[in-house]
C-alpha cells in the first residue's frame, strides 16, 4: 500500500502555484516571466503535473518572496523546445534535465560551484553517493538530481523453478549468471533476454569488465580492448552460449524487457524504475530482482537519474538556486518518495519509498536497492551520446544475429563519433 504524506501535501496546496502550461511558453528574459522564477520540466500525464505542482508548492512556501511559475512539456517535445530556448537565450532559470541528455545541453547551464550549492542549501553528502555525477559532464557540475536509478537483473522465479535453475542472489557473479542462464534455457525458453536500449545492453559489459565506453572527460573510448572484450562476451550469450534468443527487429527497442515480461526469458536487465511494475506483472508470474552480477572488478551499475540545473543566462541566479534547493529539499523529496513515484536522490527520504511498496515485496526491494546503490558508478558520456546511441542500437540486431562482429560495430562507432 502506498503511504502518502497527505497532510504535508494538503498544507502546501493552499499556496498559489502558477502554471504557464506547455504551449509555447518560454522562460522569458533570462528564464523568468517578469520577476518570476520559471521552473521548466517534462510531464507525461495529468498526475505528473499534479506531482510537480505539489513540489513547486513546497518551494513557494519556502521562498515566499519569489514568484515561482511552472511550465511543462511532454517528454517527446521537451528537448526540442529546450534546444530552441537555449539557442535564443530563453532557458527557464530552473530547468529539468536527464543525465542521459546532459551532454548536448551543457552550453545552456550554469556550472555550479560549491558556493552555489551553499546558496541552494544543498550538500552532496545528503545525496546518494556518486549521484552528483548524473548531472556532471567533463568533471563539471551542472545540476543536482531529484531521483536516482540503477540497473538490475529481473528474474522469473516460476521459470527458474520449473527448469531446476538456482535463484540469483545478492553477491552473485558472472559465472553464476552464466550457469543460471544455461540451466534455464529449456523447452524453447531462454535463460536471458538481450537488451537493445543503451542502459539495458551496456550495463552487463560494464559490470563484467569495470570498463566504461567513455572517459570522465567526455571522450569516447568504446573501442577500448576491455570494453570490446566485455561487449563481445555479452553478444556471445546469443551466438556462443546460446542462452538468449536473437532479436527479431531493430525497431524492437524493448526486446529484452518484452521477452521477460512475456514469459519467454527467465532473466533480463532493466532499471529500478520498473521494479514495482515487474513485481505486479500482468502475466502473473513470481518476479524477483537482484543487483548486476559481479565481474572481475565486482558488481557495479551506472547511476542514472534526472534533476534540475540553473540556466547560464538566468538574471536572478540567487533566487533560482534557492528555488532549486527547495525542489531538491527534504519536503519535496519526502513527497516523491512517499508517493512511490520514484526513488529519491536524497538519502534521508529513501526509507519513505520502501514504505510505499506493498509489504510482501518491501524487504526484497529494499535489500536489493540498498546493495545496488552501494555499488553504482557515474556513467561517463560524450556530448554526442544520443547520436551514438541511435547509431548502435539498430546495428545490435546484426551483432546478435551473428552477421556483424561486436568489435566491428564498436570500432565503426568510435570512428564516427569519437573526437
Amino acid at each position: 500500500m502506498k503511504k502518502m504524506r497527505v497532510g504535508a501535501v494538503a498544507a502546501v496546496a493552499g499556496f498559489a502555484v502558477a502554471m504557464t502550461g506547455c504551449a509555447g511558453t518560454d522562460g522569458g528574459a533570462g528564464g523568468g516571466e517578469g520577476d518570476a522564477i520559471v521552473v521548466d520540466m517534462w510531464s507525461g500525464s495529468e498526475s505528473d503535473t499534479e506531482a510537480l505542482e505539489a513540489q513547486i508548492a513546497f518551494a513557494q512556501e519556502q521562498n515566499p518572496d519569489v514568484e515561482i511559475k511552472l511550465q511543462t512539456a511532454p517528454w517527446s517535445d521537451f528537448f526540442t523546445k529546450l534546444t530552441t530556448n537555449m539557442a535564443s537565450g530563453n532557458m527557464a532559470c530552473v530547468t529539468g534535465m536527464s543525465g542521459a541528455q546532459l551532454g548536448g545541453y551543457t552550453a545552456g547551464f550554469r556550472e555550479l560551484s560549491d558556493e552555489d550549492l551553499e546558496t541552494a542549501g544543498l550538500d552532496k553528502a545528503d545525496f546518494t553517493a556518486g549521484s552528483d555525477g548524473i548531472l556532471s559532464f567533463g568533471g563539471k557540475l551542472y545540476g543536482m538530481p531529484f531521483d536516482v536509478s540503477a540497473m538490475l537483473v529481473f528474474y522469473n522465479q516460476d521459470m527458474l523453478d520449473a527448469a531446476g535453475a538456482a535463484t540469483p542472489e545478492i553477491g552473485w557473479t558472472v559465472e553464476d549468471f552464466e550457469k543460471i542462464a544455461a540451466d534455464a534455457t529449456v523447452d524453447g525458453k531462454y535463460g536471458f533476454a538481450m537488451g537493445m536500449g543503451g542502459y539495458q545492453w551496456m550495463s552487463m559489459p560494464m559490470t563484467y569488465s569495470g570498463a566504461q565506453p567513455a572517459t570522465e572527460k567526455g571522450e569516447l573510448e568504446i573501442d577500448s580492448s576491455d570494453f570490446v572484450e566485455a561487449a563481445d562476451w555479452y553478444a556471445g550469450l546469443v551466438n556462443d552460449q546460446k542462452v538468449a534468443a536473437p532479436v527479431a527487429s531493430a525497431s524492437d527497442t524493448g526486446w529484452g524487457e518484452g521477452q521477460y515480461s512475456g514469459g519467454n526469458a527467465a532473466m533480463a536487465v532493466d532499471g529500478t524504475w520498473n521494479a514495482v511494475t515487474y513485481l505486479n506483472n500482468d502475466a502473473g508470474f513470481t518476479a524477483g530482482m537482484v543487483p548486476l552480477p559481479a565481474g572481475a572488478n565486482g558488481s557495479s551499475s551506472p547511476v542514472l537519474g534526472s534533476g534540475f540545473g540553473i540556466s547560464k543566462d538566468c538574471e536572478n541566479p540567487e533566487a533560482a538556486l534557492k528555488v532549486m534547493g527547495s525542489l531538491l529539499g527534504t519536503d519535496a523529496q519526502d513527497y516523491i518518495a512517499s508517493s512511490g513515484r520514484s526513488y529519491p536522490a536524497r538519502i534521508s527520504s529513501q526509507p519513505l519509498y520502501f514504505e510505499s511498496i506493498d509489504e510482501q515485496y518491501r524487504d526484497q526491494v529494499q535489500a536489493v536497492f540498498e546493495d545496488a546503490f552501494s555499488n553504482t558508478v557515474p556513467l561517463y558520456m560524450t556530448d554526442n551520446w544520443a547520436k551514438l546511441d541511435s547509431y548502435i542500437q539498430p546495428n545490435l540486431v546484426s551483432v546478435y544475429n551473428g552477421d556483424l562482429e561486436m568489435e566491428q560495430l564498436l570500432g565503426d562507432a568510435q570512428s564516427q563519433f569519437g573526437k
